[in-house]
């Protein structure tokens, strides 16, 4: 399997982790290889043989490794036990201090969030697209975690492959609410060459959150989703070329 790892977390023994790229999976049509998002016709029983993978090479038990509905919102659970996949949440972040259980994220394009205090063993995972980033759901991650005793200042976060600025062109509208929460936020703007638009900076903005948390360490992962077709499912490519979908990219936290 194809997997990409945050140097920080790697010193952390107590802890696995994976931003798992589309290589290493079965798959049906125009999915290719490792999708684990269960959208999509047919798709049901190669997501769940692709968890499986992913599940075992974390090793955890394959009905541990969980994710939720994703509705990009502000919305955070704490989980305490596995779910089946038809009781799955909505919500779009989790947070556990519970020892064997996995906490997955699925994205195509928007960044995903892997959290970690080493001192409380707190771990969180956040999906964070530019809705959830705009309204909240890393304030709300961190949030949670401190509900379990986690302190922000020793917090570590991992921003796996996401969409980068040289990728992301958004309309004109697209700005105002950025600019709304904060007129500095013009810097993560520039202009596109298509008249009144604009390239947007999503893991700019996404640090951006992070550091005004004051978490304790930062880490990106330098992989652009759009342009590495190879490596990479992306929601945004496949409108483009005409795709009927987009797989899913699954990144997942675990205590051991």
């Amino acid at each position: 399997m194809d997997v990409l790892l945050a140097e920080s977390f790697n010193s952390f023994s107590s802890v696995g982790h994976g931003f798992f790229t589309r290589k290493g999976g079965v798959s049906t049509g125009i999915y290719a290889s490792l999708n684990c998002g269960f959208s999509g016709d047919g798709e049901f029983s190669n997501a769940t043989e692709n968890r499986r993978r992913v599940a075992n090479h974390l090793g955890i038990k394959t009905d541990y490794l969980l994710s939720c509905y994703q509705i990009h919102s502000p919305t955070v659970v704490t989980v305490t036990e596995p779910w089946t996949t038809n009781a799955r949440p909505e919500a779009d972040a989790m947070v556990t201090k519970t020892p064997g259980l996995g906490l997955g994220i699925l994205t195509a394009d928007c960044g995903p969030l892997l959290f970690v205090d080493p001192k409380s063993g707190v771990i969180g995972a956040a999906h964070a697209g530019w809705r959830g980033a705009l309204c909240g759901i890393i304030e709300n991650t961190l949030e949670a975690m401190e509900k379990l005793g986690a302190r922000i200042p020793h917090i570590y976060v991992a921003i796996g492959p996401c969409i980068w600025q040289n990728s992301y062109e958004v309309g004109p509208e697209f700005p105002a609410p950025f600019l709304a929460e904060n007129p500095e936020h013009d810097r993560f703007f520039r202009p596109a060459f298509r008249s009144d638009h604009y390239m947007f900076n999503l893991p700019g903005y996404i640090e951006a959150k992070l550091r005004c948390a004051k978490v304790g360490f930062i880490e990106f992962s330098p992989a652009d989703t759009y342009s590495d077709e190879d490596r990479f499912f992306s929601y945004r490519r496949a409108c483009i070329t005409g795709e009927k979908r987009a797989g899913s990219l699954i990144s997942v936290i675990a205590l051991r």
